[in-house]
């Protein structure tokens, strides 16, 4: 191994943090600025369920396209897809800005939507998978350490917008963070990624009985982890109107949402320091536990803080620590050669299933309030758990590529 493919080598080292702080810039404006403008929103006179239906259109975009950007990682063009998603996702963020009716406003997050599924950690982490497979669950999870912030920003940075300059000027100035920043560093630190790939194995060209879809962890995979995501994508979109209906200060509301960042940060800096004594399936277990716990805790607070501090405690650390199993656990089981098309696959029923969230918490709370909201994240996460216990020993084979760390 070469001083410059070294995980101390100072370029490389430098190019992990500039997309780290790219995904942040990404996550913080194309995702999350819905959930911390949805109240705005809704004062604009649009129904919740307007508008969480448009997110739900989006995030059904980003299904569609995930796998074709799989694909393209395997065929070498992974940097120019994530370039090219990145941006149309910046100048469609700023498009926002021109919508005067529902109907123009879900068109708009339908793009933007589209580009999500080329732009974040999906794509993100089955390039930086090809480029090395041996660093990949490092490199992850230095970057979700950064990008764990996105919320963080996020919520914050879009109230104090919105009240000084509107939502209108929330968003431009989003759009205009991702094109001046985040792109070039996107460009530039995968750049340095590429030129400094370990050899790829032999490519998988034809179907066989060790394809990935005829597995069974595939398909525990493909249904186990959506579960998380439907929880966490119910909890984090609903978390503010819930904690206003059960009269919790505002500010109170966006302080408990913020620290979710830095829990997941926390999270995955503790799998960090325990990850020799504990697989990858034996995190996501506790993940799964810990998730179902933070929904009960929640259905049993009030208006009181520090039950919501536990919760994002719990929500935080246990779904940071998922950004970086997902792709760690599948490349375990089927390897490098083939990983952008797999990962592609399996991100598109996480990404439906955070699609459906939004609309699914609207239609829960009306049948039975947020107490139903929180039963159903809670029976969710328990259904992850009994699906990831099911997996299969990975074969030392994610086939014969034994760099997959």
């Amino acid at each position: 191994m070469t001083a410059q493919r070294t995980p101390a080598a100072p370029k490389t080292r430098a190019a992990i943090v500039a997309i780290a702080v790219s995904q942040t810039l990404v996550w913080a404006g194309l995702y999350y600025s819905f959930p911390a403008l949805l109240l705005v929103w809704e004062s604009e006179g649009w129904s919740r369920e307007s508008l969480t239906l448009c997110f739900t259109l989006a995030l059904l975009a980003a299904t569609a396209t995930s796998p074709v950007f799989g694909a393209l990682v395997d065929r070498g063009l992974g940097r120019t897809g994530m370039l090219a998603a990145t941006c149309l996702g910046a100048v469609s963020l700023a498009g926002l800005a021109l919508a005067q009716s529902i109907a123009v406003f879900g068109l708009v997050w339908i793009v933007i939507g589209a580009s999500m599924g080329g732009s974040l950690y999906e794509t993100c982490f089955a390039q930086v998978t090809r480029t090395d497979g041996a660093l990949a669950r490092r490199r992850i999870t230095a970057i979700t350490l950064v990008a764990g912030f996105a919320s963080t920003l996020s919520f914050p940075a879009a109230a104090h917008l919105a009240a000084a300059i509107g939502w209108r000027g929330a968003v431009l100035v989003g759009a205009g963070a991702i094109l001046v920043l985040a792109v070039p560093l996107l460009w530039w630190g995968l750049g340095v990624l590429e030129r400094h790939a370990a050899p790829l194995p032999p490519r998988v060209t034809r179907p066989t009985a060790a394809s990935p879809v005829n597995s069974r962890a595939f398909w525990l995979l493909f249904l186990g982890f959506p579960c998380l995501a439907l929880n966490h994508g119910i909890l984090i979109t609903h978390f503010l109107p819930l904690l206003a209906e059960r009269g919790v200060a505002e500010s109170a509301g966006l302080l408990a949402v913020s620290l979710i960042g830095p829990m997941q940060v926390a999270g995955r800096l503790a799998m960090v320091a325990a990850e020799r004594r504990a697989s990858a399936i034996g995190f996501a277990l506790l993940a799964c536990g810990a998730i179902a716990a933070a929904s009960a805790v929640l259905m049993a607070s009030g208006a009181w803080f520090f039950p919501l501090a536990l919760f994002a405690l719990l929500q935080g650390a246990a779904i940071g620590t998922t950004s970086i199993l997902r792709p760690v656990i599948a490349a375990q089981f089927f390897g490098r050669s083939v990983f952008g098309t797999v990962s592609g696959w399996l991100a598109a029923p996480y990404i439906a299933a955070t699609a459906l969230a939004p609309v699914a918490g609207a239609l829960l709370w009306r049948l039975g309030g947020y107490e139903l909201v929180l039963a159903v994240t809670c029976s969710a996460a328990l259904a992850a758990l009994m699906l990831i216990a099911a997996l299969p020993r990975p074969a030392a084979a994610a086939g014969n590529d034994p760099t997959v760390d």
